[in-house]
Order: C-alpha cells, then structure tokens, then sequence
C-alpha cells in the first residue's frame, strides 16, 4: 500500500468465521463505487475458529487486505489500537465484524466527513439486539454524556469515521475504545454523529456480557479523571491533600489551644485522633500526587502495548 491510501476499514474479529468473507464482498462492493484508494485491515484478536485461515485466504487473492493476528483474545479495545496504527488511510473507518454493521452507510460517514468534522459517529437509533443489551447500552451512554459531556448518543457503536490525525498521539486500553469520542473532543477535534443502520446477527454470537458493562465504567471514570488531570495529577491528588492538612492543622491548632491556655485533658477526645488522620492523610495524598506526576511523564515518554501480535500479512 502507498500512502496516498484515501481510505482504511479497521475491522476487528473474533471467532467470526461466518461473518467475515461476507462482510469483505459487502465492502468490495461499496468500496469500489467510491473510486478511491483502500485498504481492508481485519485484526484477529486471538479466535479459536478457521477465523485467520479465511483472512489468509482474503488476502492471498486480494493485497488490498491486510491481516494481524494477536496471539490471544485481548479484547476489542486493543485490536482497534493497533489497526489504528497499522492504518495509512487519510480517513479511517472502524466497524464490527459481525455484520450488525452496514457497508452502506460508510459513504454517509465519509462525506459528513467532509464538511469539516474530525470525526462521524454512528447512531444505531434502531437497535436489533436483546432487550437487556440495549438498556445497558443506553444506561452507560447517559452516564458517560453526564461525566463526560460530549453529546454523542450511542458511542458504543463500532461504525465510525475519522481523519488520520485523530490517533496520532491516541492509546488504547481497556475497554476505551467507546470513550474515543470523548478523548478526542477533549483533544479538540470536532465531532458528531449521523443515524446508521443496524442489522440483527444472523452468525455466530455476541461477545456482550454484564461484565463489561462494570468494566466500561471503571474505564469511564478513568477517561473523566485523564481528560482533566491527565498533565498535572497533582493538582487533583495535591488539592485534597492540602486541604486535608489544613483542617487537621486547624484541630491540632484548636485542640493545642485547650491543652495549653485551658489546661483541659485531650486524651478523651475523639477530635485528637481526627485531626492526626487527616494530617497523615493529607501527606500521603500529596505524595500520591507527586509520584502521579512523575508516572505520567514517563508515560508520555515512552511506547506502551497491551497485546502481543503473532503476525502481520500485508503487501
């Protein structure tokens, strides 16, 4: 591939050998209408089915294919992160395996692309899921808008359109691959979202469980706490520890007060040991922020992986 590649499709797939030489021929199909150069990228995250085997063949018939293979499952989150990096589109697409997500409507993302937004999320208005997916999809995409507030409805649907300049400085991690939107507006980029389809899964089975549903939120609240103290930690860490010590100098103060002008025995008094612990507490919160603070420079200056890769098919 050359780098005046237009356009990647980043797919991730995992145990989705039904699903994933349909969806190539669907994408062909739109692709090609579009007249420009692309670039199909599918990361086998670590499937236990004939998965890579049908990859392998996609690609030896097709170069515009380009497949990495993780040694085991680590998760979507990690399979976007690497496609993102592998991608030389200008513009890159992500969406799922499973065919729940149309081909179709990447020509929408695309040219609402086009008229100056630095990222197009897909809406899934109507949902073909089960009953208790969609709830606890809609639950944690109202938590996020409240903790986070970006406006984007369904930031958990896969279909997405960016510029190349989005993941330039991005890592991935977790289950953060459904806060992308709210990272990058953070960053400044502009985005929104149109309505896109959603068809039911007609092969294989979902991946969805309760369990990533806490996972996320702990991700959220990790996501809220990075956007506003990710370059000073201190200043989150630090407040609270000065303001710990400051009430607990004021009750040793007052307490100190007591024992020497009033000559009153403090032993009895439970005001003592509240100010020592806020004190104690208050020097370790500081020191918590100040080795935040140097873990977070030395993020910044070096490469982090969370996954392994076995390989990489690619022209």
């Amino acid at each position: 591939m050359t780098k005046e590649t237009d356009i990647s499709i980043v797919i991730p797939a995992y145990n989705e050998q039904e699903n994933v030489e349909i969806l190539y021929r669907k994408l062909k199909l739109v692709l090609d209408k579009l007249k420009k150069k692309y670039e199909i990228i599918f990361v086998d995250d670590g499937s236990k089915d004939n998965t890579f085997d049908i990859l392998q063949q996609l690609h030896a018939k097709d170069q515009t294919v380009k497949v990495i293979k993780f040694r085991k499952n680590f998760g979507q989150t990690a399979a976007l992160d690497i496609g993102f990096k592998q991608a030389i589109g200008n513009v890159i697409v992500s969406m799922d395996a499973d065919m729940q997500n149309d081909p179709e409507d990447i020509p929408k993302l695309i040219a609402r692309l086009n008229e100056g937004y630095d990222v197009v999320s897909g809406w899934r208005v109507k949902r073909n899921d089960p009953l208790l997916k969609i709830f606890a999809s809609r639950f944690s995409n109202r938590l996020r808008r409240v903790i986070t507030g970006d406006k984007i409805h369904d930031a958990g649907c896969s279909l997405k359109a960016y510029k190349k300049e989005c993941f330039q400085d991005l890592d991935l991690y977790g289950e953060m691959h459904r806060y992308i939107p709210s990272l990058l507006k953070w960053k400044g980029f502009k985005i929104t979202e149109i309505p896109v389809k959603h068809n039911p899964r007609k092969f294989g089975k979902s991946k969805y469980n309760m369990t990533r549903l806490f996972k996320g939120f702990l991700d959220l609240l990790v996501v809220n706490f990075w956007m506003k103290y990710s370059a000073r930690p201190i200043h989150l860490f630090g407040g609270f520890g000065i303001l710990s010590l400051f009430v607990g100098f004021v009750i040793s103060a007052y307490l100190a007060y007591l024992r020497i002008f009033e000559a009153r025995p403090l032993s009895t008094r439970p005001l003592l040991l509240l100010g020592a612990l806020l004190i104690i507490l208050g020097v370790i919160l500081l020191v918590f922020g100040i080795l935040a603070d140097i873990m977070v420079k030395i993020y910044y200056n070096r490469q982090y992986k969370n996954y392994s890769i076995e390989k990489i098919l690619e022209r």
